[in-house]
């Protein structure tokens, strides 16, 4: 392993090490023919110099093969210290950093952030650390090394759109894994193996989700990745996000009882809303879960159906407000904490809930045409949609 040779470094990039060679060390590696004095030597693969203004750089190959050793040219990773006694979003510098960071490395389950760092799972332990760990001039040894390729695809997806919208320098990844190669589209790749820079696919692979029918049995699954703990209502109808033969994603709609302000005269239309609307944590990140939610949209309004939607989720809020698939509506980030039942059913809002503790984005999804107010004007979409 690249890691053990750490000693000496030469002019000609080589590297050795020497250790004391006892009785174990001679009887081993005589039955295995191999001649040993204490002395290992390795060289180091050269890198050729590269100009400091990059957003991702990624030094891959074999383990064995240098990766390591090159990385320090770099710098040294950030060792980080987490308080067992709090949760991992009390790491951060405030609220918004929490939510923002987290967020970037596709942690969207609420209640992990309430978690201390030692209870997590690998894949999430791994999502919190680079959390932490996301600016400028950083190095991460054996990236993804730790976590499924799941994982693994969707964090190194999220951590490049971060980067680029964030306007990060010089991150330098070591990896012996090259399906991420394609996720996190890298400035430059440097593979140890060959000893030369690697060739970059253009575009990223392609996420096809398909939506099918399913039922409330599945909820049991995914009730506990949702930042609300209740149960469904009675009334629904669940859908399944479904990619490469995976569930990955649950969502769900109710009837709205109670009036709704028509959007034109003679709209006579029902009304439905989200609600639970998960996607599994180790796909999270991929843009999965606001593109599902709108997936199960068009299949109400393919049907004449009004669809509504409230959450207090920023990741999905923050993407309603700029969609133009989605409208707010006149609930929409209002501080009802004073209101009363009656004057909220008064004012023709009883079709969302009452929230009075939480401030909601609450919209009304309009779908790919604006005229499609009107129920005539509707396109007709398929269930299966390709993200990228």
């Amino acid at each position: 392993m690249d890691e053990q040779f750490t000693l000496l470094k030469t002019p000609n990039n080589i590297l050795s090490s020497n250790v004391l060679v006892t009785e174990i060390d001679n009887d081993i590696f005589k039955r295995f023919d191999f001649t040993f004095d204490g002395s290992s030597v390795f060289e180091v693969p050269h890198l050729p110099e590269i100009k400091n203004d990059f957003e991702v750089g990624v030094i891959f190959g074999s383990s064995g093969s240098g990766k390591t050793s090159l990385l320090k040219q770099f710098g040294d990773e950030e060792n980080l210290i987490w308080n067992k006694n709090k949760s991992v979003a009390s790491h951060f510098e405030n609220v918004d950093d929490a939510i923002e960071r987290l967020t970037a490395v596709g942690l969207n389950t609420v209640p992990t952030w309430s978690k201390p760092r030692h209870v997590l799972s690998n894949g999430e332990g791994f999502r919190c650390d680079l959390a932490r760990r996301l600016r400028s001039n950083i190095v991460i040894d054996e990236f993804t090394s730790v976590v499924n390729r799941d994982v693994a695809k969707s964090c190194s997806f999220s951590l490049a759109k971060y980067i680029k919208r964030k306007k990060i320098k010089n991150v330098v990844l070591a990896t012996c894994h090259e399906d991420i190669l394609d996720w996190l589209q890298p400035s430059w790749v440097f593979d140890t193996d060959a000893k030369k820079f690697a060739s970059r696919r253009s575009l990223r692979p392609s996420i096809e989700i398909k939506v099918i029918k399913g039922d409330r049995s599945y909820w049991d699954v995914f009730k506990k990745h949702h930042y609300l703990n209740e149960d469904l209502p009675f009334a629904v109808e669940c859908f399944l996000a479904v990619w490469e033969n995976k569930i990955i994603g649950f969502s769900s709609s109710t009837p709205l009882p109670g009036k709704t302000p028509p959007l034109y005269e003679g709209d006579v239309r029902k009304k439905w809303r989200e609600c639970r609307t998960v996607v599994l944590p180790d796909f999270q990140g991929l843009g999965i879960g606001t593109r599902f939610s709108d997936m199960v949209a068009d299949i109400h309004i393919e049907k004449q159906i009004r669809y509504f939607s409230k959450t207090s989720h920023v990741r999905m809020g923050f993407y309603r407000e700029k969609s133009d698939l989605w409208r707010a509506t006149a609930t929409n980030l209002k501080d009802r904490s004073k209101s009363t039942k009656g004057e909220y059913v008064k004012k023709g809002y009883a079709h969302i809930p009452l929230e009075r503790n939480r401030i909601c984005y609450s919209h009304e999804y309009i779908g790919t045409n604006k005229k499609s107010y009107n129920p005539k004007y509707n396109l007709v979409k398929s269930s299966q949609q390709q993200l990228f």
